[in-house]
């Protein structure tokens, strides 16, 4: 399965979520920011190329559907509520999205 994970910058949560599931049970993880100075910024590519989209927040769900309604007819979109409070590889970070992350799957 190919997982998607964006946040607002792809600094941390997005970037530690791809670092967590690339390669874990067989899935292709890839991540993504939606603010014009992420790291690596959404793409319609990177929409079409994902299987299940896990957002951080609900404005990163919101952002999604606004720009890209005609893509996601059949995709899975997935709130993860994990706020923009902790750094890259945080231990706390990978226990919440290990656990929510998981239960997707």
């Amino acid at each position: 399965m190919k997982l998607l994970f964006v946040c607002s910058q792809n600094k941390r949560r997005s970037l530690t979520a791809e670092k967590l599931f690339d390669g874990f049970e067989g899935h292709q993880a890839r991540s993504a920011g939606t603010e014009n100075n992420s790291r690596i910024k959404l793409t319609a590519g990177l929409i079409g190329w994902a299987d299940v989209i896990f957002c951080m927040e609900k404005k990163h769900v919101r952002r999604i559907r606004e720009k890209y309604p005609d893509m996601l007819q059949d995709k899975r979109i997935i709130c993860l509520n994990i706020p923009d409070e902790f750094e890259f590889m945080d231990e706390d970070l990978q226990e919440i999205l290990i656990s929510s992350v998981s239960a997707e799957l």
